[in-house]
């Protein structure tokens, strides 16, 4: 259903953003002039709890005429005594002003003088086309300002981190640019020297496999961050799903072989207010156990759903809590338009 993943730690770079940005440049730029733009804009971050240290990136914003710092959220939950190390060698300390599980975002504020601050700007992720170059700048295993190229190799991929809860992350960049512990929370940037995303996890074990999360998540989000501390917007079904494919539809017996299989539906979540039927027999493919004879969903507001992937991207980057959302479903043969509004998601348990 969604990438299985372990986090790695990172480094990031510093990041401008502006409600009224466009996030466009005509300049194409080459990585060395990237790096001469971007590297002073890196900062490390470094938080301790009672166990362990941890080390990674940061990268700072303008947002109301005031700096911060976005990281993961993986790196600063749990972790105390933070402070943003500047790539002059200056360290100042920092705190957490608001935080996304479900995003593995984080925005942090560090005492440090205006002079300290080197914003990169911010572009717009929606504009990536797999294959189009891109580059990562962090500080895997503590060596600061390190500098990695690759591709985009697909977008709207969901990753589960295990720091989201029972959610995957939505909508990541995956890229094939070389990312280590210690990357975490560094710009991943275009061609164009715009930060497109947050390198936020890698699977172990791969090589050229790393992720990111969109920058039109970060837009989406950062208001709600830095004036609420949280962000509670995320759609929300309260379905178990699982991607059809050719032996679900010939246990099924239907021609249906892209889509979700709705297996189980909470009672009282939105989709179970709704309609939306869960399966009541359970098969066994290969060594995978199933519950079939649910509804299969096909559609979003008339928008295809292919599979998990397809099916997280859209509702993330066009639905909200609270929403009406037209979903379309095979039941019984039939297809059928069920509306749903959508839920919260419940506080994350970390």
């Amino acid at each position: 259903m969604f990438l299985v993943l372990v986090i790695i730690i990172l480094a990031s770079a510093t990041l401008y953003y502006s409600p009224l940005l466009d996030g466009t440049r005509n300049k194409t730029l080459d990585p060395t002039e990237i790096y001469s733009e971007a590297s002073q804009s890196v900062v490390t971050i470094i938080g301790a709890n009672s166990n362990s240290t941890i080390l990674g990136s940061g990268f700072v914003i303008i947002y109301n005429q005031s700096y911060y710092i976005l990281t993961n959220f993986h790196m600063v939950n749990g972790y105390v005594n933070l402070t943003a190390t500047f790539p002059d060698g200056n360290a100042y300390p920092a705190l957490v002003v608001g935080s996304d599980g479900y995003s593995d975002l984080a925005v942090v504020s560090a005492s440090a003088p205006s002079s300290e601050f080197h914003p990169l700007q911010l572009g717009s992720s929606s504009g990536l086309q797999v294959g189009e170059t891109v580059v990562a700048i962090g500080n895997p295993y503590g060596l600061s300002n390190t500098i990695t190229v690759g591709i985009v190799s697909q977008t709207g991929r969901s990753i589960q981190t295990g720091m989201s809860g029972k959610f995957a992350i939505a909508d990541a960049i995956q890229f094939s640019a070389p990312i280590n512990p210690g990357n975490s929370g560094g710009p991943l940037i275009n061609t164009h020297g715009l930060v497109v995303g947050i390198t936020t996890a890698s699977v172990t074990n791969s090589q050229g496999l790393g992720f990111a999360i969109p920058s039109d998540t970060i837009r989406r989000e950062l208001p709600s961050l830095i004036k609420y501390g949280t962000y509670n917007m995320h759609p929300y079904l309260g379905v178990q799903v699982v991607d059809m494919n050719y032996a679900l539809s010939r246990a099924m017996q239907t021609n249906v072989t892209s889509g979700l299989l709705v297996e189980n539906v909470l009672p009282n979540g939105p989709a179970g207010k709704a309609g939306l039927k869960g399966g009541n027999i359970q098969v066994t493919i290969g060594q995978q156990n199933y519950m079939i004879g649910g509804d299969i969903i096909t559609s979003i507001n008339g928008y295809k759903v292919v599979n998990y992937d397809s099916f997280s991207a859209y509702l993330e980057e066009n639905a909200v809590s609270g929403q009406t959302i037209q979903v379309g479903v095979i039941r019984f043969g039939q297809f059928i338009v069920i509306p749903v509004q959508l839920g919260t998601r419940p506080p994350l348990q970390t």
